[in-house]
C-alpha cells in the first residue's frame, strides 16, 4: 500500500514479526541458528551473515530512505569504514570539508594508510567540477554539515556525478529519511549515525548504509559479512523502537531549535547563528527544495571564549555532552569535542574555533531551554 511516510516510520518494515504476530518486533539474541539437516536452512545460519531482527531494522531504513538494501553496523564509524572498502588503493574522493572530525579521522589515519587519496572541497560553494580527477571514484558529503551547517545541493552534485561516472555518497545523520531522502535526489549511497535520531534516546550506538543499485547492494552485503562490524540484536530491536517514534521528536525538536535560534539571534553576546531553518541562511533555498524540514542542529558563536567556556559550565536543563539527535538536549563544543582532530588550519578557515558552540535541541519546554541558556549567558 501506499501508505505516508510518517505511517511507515511506525509501523516498520513488516509490521510485526511473521512467526508469531508480535508487534514488537522480537530480539532474536541468539549467535547461531540449528539446521533441521544437510543443505537445510531457515535462512539464516549465523547472526554476523543475518539476524531477524537486525534484517527488520535494515529493511525498515532501506524502505524510508527509498533504497533497494540497507545494511545495520556498530557504529556510523564502522558503517564508513565497510564503506571504503568499495574503493581500491590509488582511488580518489572528493569529501565535503565541513565534516564529523571522527570521520575526517577515519579517512586521514586509517583510509589513506590503505592507498586512498582525499581532497576536501567547500561542497556549499565551490564546482565539483573543479576538483574531479582522473582517480576520482567517488563524492561524500554531509548535508548539513557539521557543525557550520553547510548546505549541499545534492540534485546538482549527482547529476555532476553521474556524468562522470562517480558514486555520489551523503551523510544524511542531521536530517533522517523523514526530512531528506537522498535517493531520490539522485544520490547513490546514504550512511547515517543511527545512533543520533534513528535512535533518539542517547541509549545505542549504531551506524547504516543504504543503498539505490542492487549490484552495490550484493557488494556491500559481502563486505558486511566479511568485515563483521554488525549491529548486535538487541541494539536493532533499540533504533527500531526509536525509529517508531522519529517524526514525532523530529517535529517537536525542529519546534524548539526554530524558537531558539530566533532568541540566539536576538541576543546580545551572540555573533552569529548557524541554523539552517533561518531565512537568512545561505543554504536556505536550497534546503527548502530538496527537504521537508529543517533539522534541529544550531551552532552558534559568541564574543568571547570566556564566555563559551562559562556557558558550558553553567547550563542546567542542557547537558555538556558529545552526541546528537536525542530528546534530550546536548550543547557541545566542537573545538576540543567532535572535531579534535581536524587540523588547525582547516578549523580556523571554517570558523570552528574557541567561541563556537553546538546545540542539539531536544524535546523539552522550549520557554525553560531558553532561560536556561539565558541565565547561562549572563
Amino acid at each position: 500500500m501506499g501508505w505516508r511516510l510518517e505511517s511507515k516510520i511506525v509501523r516498520g518494515a513488516r509490521g510485526a514479526d511473521p512467526q508469531t504476530g508480535a508487534i514488537s518486533f522480537p530480539i532474536y539474541q541468539t549467535a547461531t541458528f540449528k539446521h533441521s539437516g544437510l543443505g537445510r536452512s531457515t535462512g539464516y545460519d549465523y547472526t554476523r551473515s543475518g539476524n531477524p531482527t537486525r534484517e527488520e531494522v535494515e529493511k525498515t531504513l532501506a524502505d524510508l530512505e527509498g533504497g533497494t538494501a540497507g545494511f545495520a553496523f556498530a557504529s556510523g564509524l564502522a558503517a564508513i569504514a565497510t564503506l571504503m572498502e568499495l574503493f581500491n588503493p590509488g582511488d580518489h574522493l572528493l569529501v565535503s570539508d565541513d565534516l564529523y572530525g571522527g570521520t575526517y579521522r577515519l579517512f586521514e589515519e586509517i583510509s589513506r594508510n590503505h592507498g586512498l587519496e582525499f581532497t576536501y572541497w567547500d561542497c556549499s560553494k565551490d564546482n565539483l567540477l573543479y576538483h574531479i580527477k582522473k582517480n576520482t571514484r567517488a563524492v561524500f558529503v554531509e548535508s548539513p554539515s557539521n557543525p557550520m551547517m553547510k548546505v549541499t545541493d545534492i540534485r546538482k552534485v549527482a547529476a555532476l556525478a553521474k556524468e562522470h561516472d562517480l558514486l555520489t555518497i551523503v551523510d544524511n545523520t542531521f536530517l533522517t529519511p523523514y526530512r531528506q531522502r537522498p535517493l531520490e535526489l539522485g544520490a547513490d549511497i546514504v550512511v547515517h549515525s543511527g545512533t543520533k535520531y534513528l535512535g533518539g534516546h542517547n541509549d545505542t550506538l549504531a551506524g547504516f548504509i543504504v543503498v539505490k543499485n542492487e549490484a552495490l547492494g550484493e557488494r556491500l552485503k559481502f563486505l558486511q559479512n566479511a568485515i563483521g562490524g554488525v549491529l548486535a540484536p538487541f541494539d536493532s530491536w533499540l533504533i527500531l523502537r526509536g525509529i517508531k517514534t522519529l517524526a514525532v521528536r523530529l517535529e517537536k525538536q525542529e519546534e524548539n531549535a526554530m524558537r531558539i535560534a530566533n532568541w540566539l539571534k536576538q541576543h546580545p553576546r551572540v555573533e552569529k547563528v548557524y541554523y539552517v531553518g533561518l531565512p537568512e541562511h545561505e543554504g536556505y533555498e536550497i534546503s527548502k527544495s530538496q527537504a521537508s524540514g529543517f533539522g534541529s542542529m544550531i551552532s552558534f558563536s559568541l564574543d568571547s571564549p570566556d564566555l563559551a567556556a562559562a556557558v558550558l559550565g553553567k547550563v542546567k536543563l542542557i547537558s555538556f555532552a558529545e552526541s546528537l539527535g536525542g530528546v534530550e538536549t546536548l550543547i557541545t563544543y566542537p573545538l576540543t569535542q567532535t572535531h579534535a582532530d581536524i587540523p588547525e588550519e582547516m578549523r580556523a578557515r571554517l570558523g570552528v574555533d574557541d567561541k563556537l558552540l553546538r546545540i542539539s535541541v531536544g524535546i523539552e519546554a522550549v520557554e525553560d531551554l531558553i532561560d536556561d541558556l539565558e541565565q547561562a549567558l549572563s
